[in-house]
């Protein structure tokens, strides 16, 4: 293979309010991560990067080859990122992918890409952002099984991504060890709902689908804002608002022409608060990481 190569990884949502930690959809724009590799000298060279950027991509791009009992090359990364940083929008799993895909280009691709995208899911955590960032679409995981979920053309993201920051910890710390039974079980009716509103376009299934019980009550209260948002966002023609991965990013269903009133509602609802807030009119994006050489 050729001693350089660039990576590009779709920003991804996740959870999309019921389906938590396991359903996540890739969006249209992402980060750019282009590899060159080196003769020798310092492990690891930065350009344009973030902390956040450079520890994962090369944790991640230095873990192939470990695993496979290679030394792990120097490297210049340079990195042009688009998706922002702890907004629920999955910039550490481009950073993961692009890690995991360049170092296997390098190595030739001698093994299947559902055993080098388990180790990626195992350095984030959960596979709701790393799926659908490696694969693109909608997707959803169960232990190894990985099924793509139509998404109609009709349900439009709207993404209003407000200027603070919140980290993943923090939204785990708040999330209790056990729920109650009730819970559980309107959860599962919720997502079978999501999963046939997305396939179908129905507002009234989406409207259900979108009422999570396991993650959303205990972390809107981290995102300040949220019920006026919310409530801005049904006001103007949304289906349902949830928090995208572990927000603070919202995340708005809507029809297409319902999109740009949705949009300036949740950003304005933002705004009545203090925050400062931009929205991005999306699509789901049906590619994943795509791997160029050069």
């Amino acid at each position: 293979m050729g001693q350089e190569v660039t990576v590009w990884v779709p920003a991804t949502t996740a959870n999309l309010g019921s389906g938590f930690d396991c359903l996540g959809a890739a969006l249209d724009f992402g980060n750019r991560f282009h590899f060159a590799l080196r003769a020798g000298g310092e492990p690891l060279i930065i350009q344009g990067a973030t902390v956040a950027g450079e520890n994962l991509a090369y944790r991640a791009f230095a873990l192939v080859y470990e695993r496979l009992g290679q030394a792990v090359p120097a490297v210049t990364l340079t990195l042009a990122l688009e998706v922002p940083l702890a907004r629920g929008l999955g910039s550490s799993a481009t950073a993961i992918v692009a890690g995991l895909r360049a170092a296997h280009y390098f190595l030739g691709e001698p093994l299947p890409d559902s055993q080098v995208l388990a180790w990626g899911v195992g350095l984030e955590g959960h596979p709701d952002n790393v799926v659908p960032a490696w694969w693109g679409g909608c997707r959803l995981t169960c232990g190894e099984c990985v099924t793509a979920i139509p998404w109609h053309r009709d349900i439009i993201p709207v993404l209003a991504i407000p200027e603070f920051e919140l980290s993943t910890a923090a939204a785990r710390a708040v999330l209790p060890s056990h729920v109650p039974y009730r819970d559980a079980v309107a959860n599962l009716g919720a997502l079978g709902c999501l999963l046939q509103g997305l396939h179908q376009g129905s507002p009234e299934l989406l409207r259900a689908g979108l009422q999570d019980h396991l993650h959303q009550p205990y972390r809107r209260g981290l995102i300040p804002g949220y019920d006026l948002v919310e409530r801005a966002a049904l006001a103007a023609g949304a289906y349902g608002v949830v928090i995208s991965g572990a927000g603070p990013t919202l995340l708005a269903l809507t029809a297409p022409r319902e999109a740009q009133g949705v949009a300036q509602a949740m950003v304005q609802a933002w705004a009545g608060v203090g925050v400062q807030a931009t929205a991005r009119i999306a699509q789901v994006c049906e590619r994943g990481a795509q791997v160029t050489a050069g």
